[in-house]
């Protein structure tokens, strides 16, 4: 950790997040620079446009783009002192370290965009396949455990904050584990976009160099052999509309865990759930019997922190002036911070449901206390039996009114219905009117375990 970090993914939240770094630090960002022009060598020299590299040059680029060190990293910021140019410092860094029979070969025709754009690319395709996912996952079989775990578990359900019609915890839980792997099929399957077109995007200087090339087809086979999608039609920058779907996909992750967050910590200020306790943690400076949610607390503060950046990211990297402007790439330099809070509340998210308890005398409790609940399933039979207006008979009896069972049961009594409906009902209780929550629960685990799977 750094103690005079500015950022606090940087200083307190470090050791949470030191593997992004990997893939959001200036090292980074130079390192995928590098593997770009290599990538672009090595496609290069499958024409006869240069000599052809020997196996000694092809070693070193191999070396560049699996084990590029620190000392790399600072060779290249060396010359840009002096270029004030980080692309530029790049291209003189792979001319200095790797044996071409040709220098002019790196960079042919490029402009720095085309390296920038699949650099950040690179980088966050990295991150979703190394790291998002694999995160995702955690949450996902966690979800899969709570809710198998308490699919049968009665729950007392709000709505408007107002009791409700129960249900089960682990179907309200299947609810968002529903939710988080229909976005994690997304990810899962997302495909950046890019571009390798030069100066404007038209392969101008490609064509005016080497005409008998179709550097369209170039392009193609490049972006095909690095599981990219080829954007044909661009300015000098890539219109980054990938970035932005893949942004907001983040976003949409971001609120389904802020969602998720909140109602567990609403649900243990209600004491349904409730947290195990960790030895030795101090939940208040001054009262001692405090059991705080922090962790859901955590998460969601970060969660709409980057939800902030990311709705930013969004709308600017979508707009350039003309051409193109530079007030994208300082933006681009901050990626790591948007997705580094996203990841640091998937982190805070896990924790939380891993000290998640459900108090399950005490939901059954609370619904037995609450005869009431059984006026909607009342009205519905009732209906039928052709009994008039059934709603507002309960609505009567019940509405802002402590009823209990007898009373209610008494109602249904001197109803002129048949007998066979009065027993049903009077076998009705709130514990078990939760309609089909537990095989609601079971197929969304089902549906969870084949993506998990896929």
């Amino acid at each position: 950790m750094n103690i005079n970090a500015i950022s606090p993914l940087d200083g307190r939240y470090a050791k949470k997040v030191e593997n992004l770094s990997a893939y959001f630090s200036e090292k980074a960002l130079m390192h995928a620079r590098c593997v770009i022009e290599c990538w672009y060598i090595a496609a290069l020299d499958k024409h006869d446009i240069f000599p052809k590299l020997g196996q000694q040059a092809k070693d070193q680029i191999e070396r560049v783009i699996n084990n590029f060190t620190d000392d790399d990293y600072l060779a290249i910021k060396k010359i840009e002192a002096t270029t004030n140019h980080d692309v530029k410092a790049c291209e003189i860094y792979l001319q200095e370290t790797l044996d071409l029979p040709d220098n002019n070969i790196i960079h042919f025709g490029l402009t720095s965009e085309d390296v920038n754009n699949l650099a950040h690319t690179y980088l966050l395709k990295k991150y979703v396949e190394q790291e998002q996912l694999s995160k995702i996952e955690e949450l996902i079989k966690k979800l899969i455990e709570l809710v198998d775990a308490w699919k049968t578990v009665p729950f007392p359900s709000r709505t408007h904050g107002q009791k409700a019609t129960p249900s089960t915890a682990g179907k309200e839980l299947a609810v968002f584990l529903n939710r988080i792997t229909r976005i994690y099929e997304e990810l899962k399957s997302f495909r950046f976009s890019g571009k390798l077109n030069g100066a404007v995007g038209n392969y101008s200087a490609m064509m005016a160099a080497v005409p008998e090339v179709d550097w369209h087809e170039f392009a193609e086979k490049f972006f095909e052999e690095h599981d990219l999608a080829h954007n044909i039609a661009t300015t000098q920058i890539e219109d980054h509309d990938t970035w932005a779907k893949y942004f907001n996909l983040n976003r949409q992750l971001n609120n389904i865990l802020v969602d998720l967050n909140v109602d567990c910590w609403l649900y243990i200020s209600k004491e349904l759930f409730s947290e195990k306790v960790k030895e030795g943690e101090v939940g208040s400076s001054t009262m001692p019997h405090k059991v705080n949610p922090i962790n859901f607390e955590n998460s969601e503060g970060n969660l709409l922190l980057s939800n902030s950046i990311l709705g930013m990211m969004s709308d600017k990297l979508c707009r350039s002036r003309m051409q193109r402007d530079l007030s994208d790439s300082t933006v681009e330099r901050n990626f790591g911070v948007a997705l580094g809070h996203a990841y640091l509340g998937y982190i805070e998210t896990l924790r939380g449901l891993n000290k998640l308890q459900v108090n399950k005398n005490k939901c059954i409790e609370e619904l037995e206390n609450s005869p009431e609940l059984l006026a909607e399933p009342i009205q519905t039979i009732l209906r039928l039996a052709k009994v008039e207006d059934p709603y507002n008979l309960l609505k009567k009896a019940t509405r802002g009114q402590k009823i209990d069972r007898k009373t209610l049961m008494n109602l249904v009594e001197d109803l002129d219905i048949p007998q066979k409906l009065k027993e049903r009902i009077q076998k009705m209780t709130v514990v078990e009117y939760v309609g089909d929550a537990k095989r609601i629960a079971e197929m969304v685990i089902d549906k969870a375990e084949k993506t998990l799977k896929a």
